[in-house]
């Protein structure tokens, strides 16, 4: 087992799909699927993971779609599903191998979107991260994100479970615990394996968050040359690029 930061999803890969595909392709139809009816240049998805929010995407639209996920395990899981979809479909998707600060994207896109990921990034990170999504948008072009936690909870605390769901005799599942370290809030993962009542296996992983309120998103934001508006929903944060 391993609760080490930044193990790059060695771990959850094995069980994302299986515990929050259904959940998170829910989510991302809700969130994503108004705004990729209207992008025609293209859309830009921001650490893509297994490529739920990818299909939605590819499923609502007929842009082309720029896909950025830099871990090596969630990029064989993202191919995977890809392989699985019509060629026509995967004749739309790029897919970039690195962080969207170096993917060097000029003006490709009316809509990029991130999911789950802007918690992940650090300070210096996420601002060099907005900078680069204000470069990849066409003057008018919409950004959606779900933003980082506002603020350190005062202590460790369990902030969901997944599952259970069933794989012939076994039981998966998965408890989230959160802890505040410095700086950040580290967000461990344990999945457990059972069959029959007893415990096969259990696994853990962890990752830093770094909590921000919303008024340094929204000064960040205006720093790389993004004006905030009003989200489709109360769990998104919205940017336009002037221009349009």
């Amino acid at each position: 087992m391993t609760d080490k930061p930044d193990a790059a999803y060695m771990v959850s890969v094995e069980f994302y799909d299986l515990l929050q595909a259904e959940r998170d392709r829910r989510q991302a139809k809700r969130r994503f699927t108004q705004a990729a009816r209207r992008a025609g240049r293209g859309i830009l998805d921001i650490g893509a993971g297994t490529g739920i929010v990818t299909e939605v995407l590819l499923a609502e639209s007929a842009a082309p779609v720029h896909v950025v996920e830099p871990a090596p395990a969630m990029r064989a899981a993202l191919l995977t599903r890809l392989a699985n979809l019509g060629a026509d479909r995967r004749a739309r998707v790029t897919v970039y191998t690195e962080p969207v600060q170096e993917a060097g994207l000029d003006e490709v896109v009316d809509l990029a979107v991130a999911s789950n990921v802007v918690a992940c990034l650090d300070p210096v990170t996420r601002r060099n991260a907005w900078k680069a999504v204000a470069s990849a948008l066409v003057p008018g072009g919409l950004l959606l994100f779900d933003p980082p936690p506002a603020a350190m909870p005062a202590g460790p605390r369990t902030v969901g479970r997944l599952g259970p769901a069933r794989v012939g005799p076994d039981t998966y599942s998965a408890e989230l615990t959160s802890t505040p370290c410095h700086e950040t809030l580290r967000v461990t993962f344990t999945y457990r394996v059972e069959r029959d009542g007893r415990l096969l296996r259990e696994e853990r992983e962890a990752f830093d968050t770094w909590p921000a309120p919303p008024s340094v998103i929204v000064a960040e934001l205006r720093e790389a040359g993004l004006d905030v508006v009003r989200a489709p929903s109360a769990d998104l944060m919205a940017a336009r690029r002037p221009g349009a």
